[in-house]
């Protein structure tokens, strides 16, 4: 039997009347509510679980990423052979490639293992740009508003008007044909080096940069005309607040939340956009894997050894059904229409 609920003197005022318990703040709320969604655990869960494959890539993956081992080419294990009976007149049978090797014998776990890096460095940095020019433009855009804001976005809109995966080729084009043959010592010639660094990731940043904040700028334009002529905002005013308090202060911790939801939701886009450009050959510089490098060539062999085109595939769809399941679950639990609903 369930014992009654009973309440004490404490619980009530000097009136008589029950004192309230503590309510959740926002974030709390928002929190429980995110824990909550099923499909966002899940995907956090997928994201953590690549995070960490990816940092200790040198330890768990059981060869290099670039050895070539030329006898072992195109061996698979028996559980793919069985998975693609189609590969029996084809392949060689090894144990020693989880999920067998490639055309010049390399694993491919191991690769899938180090891509993970490529995609979730464009997944977490992708962002940051975008976050950085985005917001610093829409604030400034819709906080002092009149003829800045209609000359700012009047640039967004014209921006708008290059497609913008076409846009991020023809930057990559350019750089890469400009940064080819520097002159030691330059500054081009440090910054192709960093290029060659990160294995071609810095001229992908600096597109992705380029052609992604133009939404997020939008965004927080709009969060900004939204909040920027509220009662707290005004009083600050009289209070005699300075623009850079009142933006630092009231309105920017006011629309991070949305800002934070939409560059959660972008990220499969910038995945995608990294994966494509690899595909087609302008991405990162080989022997670096990338997920779109490796389904490039596997394509090209995908009737007879198609686990060289799947795996790499399936890890890439993964990952951004991940984010998606994370972003929905962020924006559900972060927008204030449903505080208290569930």
């Amino acid at each position: 039997m369930t014992k009654p609920v009973t309440l004490d003197d404490k619980d009530f005022g000097a009136g008589g009347e029950p004192i309230s318990q503590k309510g959740e703040s926002l974030w709390q709320d928002s929190l429980r509510r995110l824990v909550r969604n099923r499909a966002a655990v899940i995907g956090g869960s997928i994201i953590l679980i690549l995070l960490i494959g990816a940092l200790f890539a040198n330890s768990i993956a059981p060869y290099p990423f670039a050895e070539q081992t030329l006898v072992d080419q195109n061996k698979v294990p028996q559980w793919i052979l069985n998975m693609f009976p189609t590969m029996k007149p084809y392949a060689q049978l090894s144990s020693d490639y989880l999920l067998g090797a490639d055309y010049v014998g390399r694993d491919l776990f191991s690769r899938i293992l180090f891509g993970a890096r490529v995609s979730l460095t464009v997944a977490f940095i992708g962002p940051i740009i975008s976050l950085i020019i985005g917001v610093t433009y829409g604030s400034i855009s819709g906080y002092f508003g009149g003829k800045l804001d209609n000359l700012m976005m009047r640039i967004v809109d014209v921006l708008y008007a290059f497609p913008s995966l076409l846009f991020i080729i023809l930057l990559l084009a350019f750089f890469r044909s400009t940064f080819a043959r520097p002159d030691p010592g330059s500054f081009t010639y440090g910054i192709s080096q960093l290029d060659a660094a990160t294995g071609g990731l810095l001229f992908i940043f600096i597109g992705i940069g380029l052609t992604a904040w133009e939404t997020m700028a939008r965004l927080t334009r709009g969060q900004v005309l939204s909040v920027r002529e509220k009662e707290y905002i005004e009083a600050a005013r009289t209070l005699g607040a300075r623009d850079t308090r009142i933006m630092f202060k009231h309105i920017l911790p006011n629309v991070v939340g949305p800002l934070v939801v939409a560059e959660t939701l972008a990220i499969p886009g910038y995945i995608s956009t990294e994966a494509f450009l690899s595909f087609i050959g302008i991405g990162v510089n080989p022997p670096t894997p990338s997920w779109g490098s490796m389904i490039s060539d596997g394509a090209q062999v995908i009737r007879t050894y198609p686990n060289q085109a799947v795996f790499p595939a399936l890890a890439l769809a993964i990952t951004m059904f991940a984010f998606n399941f994370l972003g929905d679950g962020l924006r559900d639990a972060l927008d204030p229409r449903l505080r208290g609903t569930q």
